[in-house]
C-alpha cells in the first residue's frame, strides 16, 4: 500500500507501537546490555514526541511523510537488531561485541537524524516541547557506545592468541574459563558443550550466508575452545576411547593404520577431509578446496565436470563424524603401538614410542587424555627412573611436557606419582636433560590463572629442588637459568625461608636484596641465615662482593637484635681476606671500635667486636686494617690500652678476653713501637702476667705468646713473676706442649728474651728439665719454636758455667747444634754456631794434657792427642767441635756470602786458636778454612770484616802461614789499610796490624809444615 493513501495518523500509531516494542525488547537483550538499554532509553523517549504529534494533529505534508517514513525505516532496523542479538550463542556474542556495539550506535545515530527531520517538518505541532524533542534528537546523533573493557581485552588476548598461532591446551583453558564467565556460562563440560553446539550452528549459518572470512574466523575460535579441559567431560573421552580400542581389538597387534575410505578423501586435492562440503551434484569436498576453486572461476563439479547449478555449499556432517571416527581409531592404535614398544625396554623403540606420542598429541589435544587412559604416562615415568640413558630420559621428559601442557588433569595425575621425585633429580643431570627436566617442571607449577602455589609449596619443601634450580641458574644455559630463576622467584614470594635455602645452595643475591632492602623482620632472618650457613673462604668473598657488608654495618646501629646478628655475620664474613679490605673501606672499624669500648654494652656485643678485631688483626695482617673509611691509619694507643683493660673488667668473661687478646697480639705482633707502647704506657706486662694463671688454657697461651713480646722490654718484672711458686713449672709445661709450635716458640722466646744474668732462673729452669724441654723442640719443634730454643739454649751455654754446659751436652745438644749447621735456616745456622763457639771456649782448660815420656818405645798406648788442644778431648769431656765433627760444617758457613753465619762461624773458629795459635792455625789450614776467611774481607760487612782481621792477626804469628798465605792476604789487606782515613778507620787500623805481622817474616823461614811448600 502507497504510503501517501495511508491516514497519517495510522501511521504515526503504528509507529508509536514499534516503538514501544523495540524499547521493551532492547531491554532485555542480554549481551552489550548498556548499549542496548541506552538505546531502548532513547526509543521510550521518542513515545511522548509521537503521542504529541497525534495529539496536535500532525501536518500532513510531503516533508512529514517522508520524515515519518525515514523513522520508520530506522526503528525498524533497530527491532531487526534487537532480534539478530536477542537469542544468538553467547560465546558468538562476545566474540562480536565490537561489531555489535559500532551496530547500535549506528542505529541509535540514524533514529536521532531521522527524529530530527520529522521534528523540522512538524515545528509548529511541537513548540510545545521542541526543547525536549531537540536535546533528544541531538543526543541520538551524538551517542558513543564502546563494549566493556573487560570483554574487549578478551577479544584481543583472542585476536593475538589466533594470530601468534596459540593451540596449546593451557591458552585454550584459560580463553574458554574467561570467555565463559564474561558472558555468565558455568565453566561445566555439560554447560560448555551447549554453548560450543550453539557456536558451530553460527559457523554453519554464516557459511550458508557465503560469509567465509566468518567462518575462517569461527572456525579458529571453535578449534581453539574445543582444546579446552571444560569442553570435554572426562568420562564421556574416557568412555569414547574405551569404545575405540574395543573396536581395534579386532586388527592385528602389529597393525598401526587404518588406510582411509575413498569418500574420505576431497575429489579435488586428494587428501582426507577436515570439513567436507557437499555439492548440489553430490560430489563432496574439503570446504577450503572448494571455496578456491570457485573462486577461481570454475562453475562444474571438480569430479564429474558437470556445470553447477547451484554454488551453495551445505555441510556434510555425517562424512565429518565418520572422519573423525577414523581418525580416532588411528589414534587408539598407535597408542597400542607404542604401548609395545615403550614395554620392550629396548632404547631406540621407547624414542619412537615417545615421538609416536608428540606426534599423536599435536593431532589432536584428546589424545593428552587418552595416553594417559591408556596408562603410557605412568609408563615414561617408570621408565624414567630405571633408564640411564641421558637421550631416553631427555625425550620422556619432552613427552611429558607436551602431555602436561594446559591440561590440569594430567598435571595433577604427575605431580601425585613418583615422576615428581625423578622430574626433580633430573634437574641435576647433563645440560641438556636438566634443560627439559626444568622447562615440564615449569609448565606444572602453572595453572589456568598463573602459578600453582601449593604445587609451589610442595616443591620448597624439597632442599634437593632448590640445590638444583641453583646449579642451573648458574650453569651455561641462558634458557635454563632464566626458567630457574623465574621458578625461584615465585618459591621466594610464597615462602622466604627459601631465600636462606638458596643462599645455602650458593645463591646470594636475593638474600642480600633482602637484606639491603626488605623489612626489618627479613632482614634478622637473612642474617641469622647467614650466621648458620657453612661458608668456605670462596663463599664469603661471593658475599662481600655482592654487597652484603654495607647493610650489616648499617644494621649495627639498629636495635639489640639486629646489632648482635649483624655482629656475628661480620664475624664470619671478617674471616676472608677480601672482606676484610671491605670491612675497612666501609669504615666498619671505627664503629666496631667505639661500640665495643663503649659504657653499657653487653658482653655478647663486646666478644662480638672482639672476634672481628681479632680477624682483620690476623694472619700478619697486623694495623693493616686499622683505617677509618677514607683509608687513614687510626689511632692505635688508645686501642691498646682498651684491649687491655678490657682483661681486667670483672664482668669480661673467656668470650670477651680470649678474642680481645688474640686481637692485641695480632696488633703487637707485627708493629714492634706498639708492644713498646702497650709496655710502657699500658703496663702491659703487669696486666698480662696474671692471664698465665687462668682457667682457659687458650688464654693462658695467647698470654705466654704476648710476653714474650714484652718481654724485650720489660724482662725484669717478668722473671720476679716467674721465680715466684709454680710459675716456671708452668714456662717448662709451654715448652713441653708439642701439639702447639707457636705456644713453644713464644715460650722459648721468652725465655731467650729474659737476661743471661739471672741465675737463679738458669737454676731452677735446670732442676725442672728444661734443657730437655727446649732440646726437644730441637729435634720437634716448628722452626720459628727452633730458632727461638736455639736462642733460650744460650742461658746454658755460658762458658762461666761449665755445669750447665756439661748439662746441655750430656743431653744431647752438640749433634743437633752441628745438624743445625747444615740444614737450619740462617738464624738457626748462626745461632747453632754461635752456641758450639761458647761451648768450644771451654774446651782448652777441659783438656787433659799428657805428660811426656823418655823413651817412646816403653810409651803406653793412648787416645789421640787433639790437634787444636793438644791434649785427650771428647765432646763429652771437653766439647771439642773437632770431635764433634762441627768444623766441615763451620767452613761451609764462610762461603755462603752470607753475614750472620759467616760472623758466627769465625768467632767459634777463633776458639781454636786460643792457647795454641800454631796448633789452631794448622787445623784451620787443614780444613781450608783460611781461604774463604780472607775472602770475607772482600764481601763481609765491617764488623764481619773486624772478626776475620782479629783470627788471622792469630793466624798469621805463624811463620809458615804466613808464607802460605801471605801473598793473597797482602793484596786484601793493602786495600783495607786505604780505609784509615776513609770510611771505617777501625777496620783499616786492623787490617794494618795484621799487615805488619805478614812483613815481620822473611820468606827463608823454615817451615814447620811436612809438604807445606812442596
Amino acid at each position: 500500500m502507497a504510503m501517501e493513501l495511508i491516514p497519517v495518523g495510522t501511521i504515526l500509531a503504528v509507529l508509536t507501537n514499534q516503538v514501544i516494542k523495540t524499547a521493551h525488547a532492547a531491554k532485555d537483550v542480554l549481551i552489550e546490555k548498556e548499549s542496548f538499554k541506552v538505546l531502548s532509553k532513547h526509543l521510550f523517549d521518542i513515545e511522548p514526541v509521537l503521542k504529541e504529534l497525534q495529539l496536535q494533529e500532525l501536518n500532513d505534508s510531503q516533508a512529514a511523510r517522508l520524515a515519518l517514513e525515514s523513522l520508520e525505516a530506522d526503528v525498524k532496523k533497530a527491532n531487526n537488531l534487537v532480534d539478530k542479538y536477542k537469542n544468538r550463542a553467547r560465546f558468538y556474542l562476545l566474540v562480536k561485541c565490537r561489531y555489535i556495539v559500532k551496530e547500535v550506535q549506528d542505529v541509535t545515530r540514524d533514529i536521532g537524524r531521522s527524529l530530527a527531520a520529522l521534528s523540522l517538518a512538524n515545528t509548529e505541532v511541537l513548540s510545545r516541547i521542541s526543547d525536549q524533542v531537540s536535546r533528544l534528537h541531538n543526543e541520538m546523533q551524538r551517542v558513543e557506545f564502546e563494549a566493556s573493557n573487560s570483554r574487549l581485552q578478551i577479544v584481543d588476548k583472542l585476536n593475538q592468541g589466533l594470530r601468534d598461532q596459540k593451540h596449546d591446551q593451557g591458552f585454550a583453558n584459560d580463553m574458554l574459563e574467561e570467555i565463559a564467565r564474561a558472558v555468565g556460562v558455568p565453566v561445566e563440560p555439560s554447560e560448555i558443550s551447549k554453548e560450543l553446539a550453539s557456536f558451530r550452528r553460527e559457523k554453519e549459518e554464516a557459511a550458508n550466508r557465503k560469509e567465509r572470512a566468518e567462518v575462517l574466523f569461527l572456525e579458529q575460535i571453535i578449534e581453539l575452545l574445543s582444546r579446552a579441559d571444560a569442553a570435554r567431560d572426562y568420562e564421556e573421552v574416557k568412555k569414547q576411547y574405551l569404545q575405540r580400542v574395543q573396536v581395534i581389538e579386532r586388527y592385528d597387534e602389529k597393525e598401526e593404520y587404518i588406510q582411509p575410505l575413498n569418500s574420505f578423501l576431497c575429489r579435488i586435492c586428494g587428501n582426507v577431509m577436515v570439513d567436507p562440503v557437499s555439492l548440489c551434484t553430490g560430489t563432496t569436498c574439503e570446504r577450503a578446496a572448494i571455496e578456491a576453486w570457485l573462486d577461481s572461476g570454475a562453475r562444474t563439479d571438480p569430479e564429474t565436470g558437470e556445470v553447477l547449478e547451484d554454488t551453495s555449499l551445505r555441510s556434510n556432517l555425517p562424512l565429518r563424524q565418520s572422519i573423525e571416527e577414523w581418525r580416532e581409531l588411528n589414534y587408539c592404535l598407535n597408542i597400542r603401538s607404542s604401548n609395545a614398544k615403550l614395554l620392550s625396554g629396548v632404547d631406540s623403540s621407547v624414542e619412537e614410542a615417545l615421538s609416536q606420542m608428540q606426534g599423536l598429541m599435536r593431532d589432536n589435544s584428546i589424545n593428552k587424555d587418552w595416553i594417559s587412559i591408556g596408562g603410557l604416562t605412568d609408563m615414561i615415568i617408570s621408565i624414567l627412573e630405571r633408564s640411564r640413558n641421558k637421550d631416553v630420559k631427555r625425550k620422556i621428559l619432552i613427552t611429558l611436557k607436551d602431555i602436561v601442557e594446559g591440561h590440569a588433569r594430567n598435571k595433577e595425575r604427575v605431580i601425585e606419582s613418583e615422576g615428581w621425585d625423578h622430574i626433580i633429580r633430573c634437574l641435576g643431570r647433563d645440560s641438556s636433560t636438566s634443560k627439559a627436566a626444568v622447562e615440564l617442571l615449569y609448565e606444572l607449577l602453572q595453572e589456568r590463572s598463573g602459578w600453582n602455589v601449593s604445587v609451589c609449596r610442595k616443591l620448597s619443601q624439597q632442599c634437593s629442588a632448590i640445590l638444583f634450580l641453583v646449579t642451573l641458574l648458574k650453569g651455561p644455559l641462558m634458557e635454563s637459568a632464566e626458567t630457574a630463576e623465574r621458578i625461584m622467584m615465585k618459591l621466594f614470594e610464597i615462602d622466604e625461608e627459601n631465600i636462606s635455602r638458596a643462599a645455602k645452595s650458593g645463591w646470594y643475591k636475593p638474600l642480600i636484596d633482602r637484606i639491603i632492602q626488605g623489612p626489618e623482620s627479613s632482614r634478622i632472618s637473612m642474617v641469622r641465615t647467614i650466621v648458620n650457613m657453612e661458608l668456605v673462604d670462596l663463599n664469603l668473598k661471593l658475599l662481600g662482593e655482592e654487597g652484603v657488608i654495607p647493610p650489616l654495618l648499617e644494621m649495627v646501629s639498629g636495635n639489640v637484635d639486629s646489632r648482635d646478628l649483624s655482629l656475628s655475620a661480620l664475624v664470619k664474613l671478617s674471616g676472608c681476606h677480601a672482606n676484610k679490605e671491605l670491612i675497612a673501606a666501609a669504615g666498619g672499624v671505627p664503629l666496631v671500635l667505639k661500640l665495643m669500648f663503649s659504657p653499657q654494652v653487653h658482653s655478647f656485643t663486646v666478644a662480638k667486636c672482639s672476634e672481628i678485631l681479632e680477624k682483620l688483626s690476623s694472619e700478619d695482617y697486623g694495623i693493616k686494617f686499622f683505617v677509618d673509611e677514607e683509608g687513614a691509619q687510626l689511632e692505635l694507643e688508645p686501642i691498646i690500652t682498651n684491649l687491655l683493660a678490657l682483661q681486667q673488667k670483672p664482668n669480661s668473661g673467656h668470650n670477651v678476653r680470649r678474642p680481645a687478646l688474640h686481637a692485641l697480639l695480632g696488633l703487637c705482633r707485627f708493629e714492634a713501637w706498639l708492644v713498646k707502647k702497650a709496655v710502657l704506657t699500658a703496663n702491659g706486662v703487669s696486666l698480662v702476667l696474671p692471664l698465665l694463671d687462668d682457667s682457659d688454657s687458650e688464654i693462658r697461651e695467647i698470654a705466654i705468646s704476648l710476653l714474650f713480646l714484652f718481654s724485650q722490654h720489660e724482662p725484669q718484672g717478668v722473671v720476679e713473676y716467674l721465680l715466684k711458686p709454680r710459675r716456671l713449672e708452668a714456662l717448662v709445661g709451654f715448652l713441653e706442649n708439642d701439639e702447639k709450635g707457636d705456644v713453644q716458640m713464644a715460650a722459648a722466646g721468652l725465655l731467650a728474651n729474659l737476661p743471661k744474668s739471672e741465675r737463679a732462673l738458669t737454676m731452677k729452669l735446670t732442676e725442672l728439665n728444661g734443657i730437655d724441654a727446649i732440646l726437644n723442640i730441637l729435634r720437634n719443634g716448628t722452626m720459628e719454636a727452633k730458632e727461638n730454643a736455639l736462642s733460650a739454649l744460650f742461658r746454658f751455654s755460658d762458658p762461666t758455667n761449665l755445669e750447665s754446659q756439661r748439662i746441655l751436652v750430656e743431653g744431647g745438644a752438640y749433634p743437633l747444634l752441628v745438624n743445625f749447621l747444615r740444614i737450619g735456616s740462617v738464624p738457626a745456622k748462626a745461632r747453632a754456631a754461635a752456641l758450639i763457639g761458647n761451648l768450644s771456649t771451654s774446651s782448652l782448660k777441659l783438656t787433659v794434657v799428657s805428660k811426656s815420656v823418655s823413651c817412646w818405645c816403653f810409651r803406653p798406648s793412648r787416645a789421640p792427642l787433639c790437634l787444636a788442644h793438644g791434649g785427650i778431648c771428647s765432646v763429652a769431656s771437653t766439647f771439642c767441635l773437632l770431635e764433634a765433627n762441627a768444623l766441615p760444617d763451620l767452613v761451609k758457613l764462610l762461603h755462603g756470602e752470607v753475614h750472620a753465619t759467616a760472623y758466627e762461624a769465625i768467632q767459634t773458629l777463633s776458639t781454636l786458636l786460643v792457647g795454641s795459635p800454631q796448633r789452631g792455625a794448622n787445623v784451620l789450614h787443614e780444613a781450608d778454612a783460611i781461604k774463604p776467611i780472607l775472602e770475607t774481607l772482600t764481601w763481609g760487612t765491617d764488623s764481619l770484616k773486624e772478626e776475620a782481621l782479629g783470627l788471622l792477626e792469630k793466624v798469621f804469628v805463624s811463620k809458615e802461614m804466613v808464607e802460605h798465605y801471605g801473598s793473597a792476604a797482602r793484596l786484601l789487606l793493602v786495600g783495607l789499610t786505604g780505609r784509615a782515613v776513609h770510611e771505617n778507620g777501625h777496620v783499616g787500623r786492623k787490617a794494618a796490624k795484621v799487615l805488619a805481622l805478614l812483613e815481620r817474616y822473611s820468606r827463608s823461614s823454615t817451615s814447620l809444615l811436612p809438604g807445606l811448600h812442596g
